[in-house]
C-alpha cells in the first residue's frame, strides 16, 4: 500500500483558493520523496492574513499550472493510495472545493487526519500542532511550506506507526477506533475517531 501526506495552503479564507500543495511519499517505513507545486487560483485574490502566514504572493503563482494541472501530475500516485494530511477536515475541504470550482469529479481515495491520530496516541501532548509534533521528533521545518508540512505530517505518521505497534501507517487506524475516510466520485465520507 502507499501513503502519501498531503498539505494545502491556500491564497485566502476560500477553500477553493488552493495556492501551493506538498506531498510526501511513505514507503517501508520512511519518506523517499517530498514534492511542492505552486498553483494559480482561479480568483487571483489573495489575503494579507494567508500571505503573512505562508509567504505566497500573487506574482509567485502568475505562471503556475491551475488545480487541475497541477493535480494531474500525480492522478497515478493517488489511484489506491492511503492519503494523510494534518487536520485532515482542513486540507480535503481544499481539495473537494478546488474540484468543485473546475467541476471535476472526486478521486477515489482513503485518507487518515494525523492531527486525530496525535490527539489519541500523544493525549499528553498541551497541543498537537504540526510544529509542536516536528519539536517533539527533534525536526527542525519551515512551518506553512507545503512540502515541509507534507514531510513532518509523514514523520509524525511514521513514529505514530511505531509508537502503536502498526507494520504501516495505513495499519494505524484499526489499533485506536479510527475510521478512515474517503473521497469518491459520489461524494466523501469524514475521517473519524470512536469516543475513547
Amino acid at each position: 500500500m502507499k501513503t502519501i501526506a498531503i498539505d494545502f495552503e491556500t491564497a485566502n479564507e476560500q477553500r477553493g483558493s488552493a495556492c501551493s500543495v506538498g506531498l510526501a511519499w511513505i514507503e517501508d517505513g520512511r519518506v523517499t520523496r517530498v514534492e511542492e507545486r505552486l498553483i494559480r487560483p482561479k480568483d487571483m485574490r489573495f489575503s494579507g492574513m494567508n500571505i503573512a502566514i505562508h509567504g505566497i504572493r500573487p506574482e509567485h503563482v502568475a505562471d503556475a499550472p491551475e488545480f487541475p494541472e497541477v493535480m494531474d501530475e500525480f492522478h497515478d500516485d493517488f489511484r489506491g493510495a492511503t492519503m494523510i494530511a494534518h487536520n485532515a477536515s482542513f486540507d480535503f475541504s481544499v481539495w473537494r472545493s478546488s474540484l468543485d470550482l473546475y467541476r471535476q469529479s472526486y478521486p477515489e481515495l482513503t485518507y487518515l487526519c494525523s492531527l486525530k491520530m496525535s490527539q489519541r496516541i500523544w493525549p499528553h501532548f498541551l497541543s498537537h500542532r504540526l510544529n509542536i509534533l516536528a519539536e517533539h521528533l527533534g525536526l527542525r521545518f519551515v512551518h506553512h511550506n507545503a512540502a515541509e508540512d507534507a514531510a513532518v505530517c509523514a514523520q509524525a505518521a511514521i513514529e505514530m506507526a511505531r509508537q502503536v505497534g502498526a507494520a504501516a501507517v495505513d495499519a494505524i487506524p484499526s489499533l485506536i477506533g479510527m475510521k478512515p475516510g474517503r473521497l469518491m466520485a459520489t461524494g466523501y465520507e469524514p475521517c473519524t475517531c470512536r469516543k475513547a
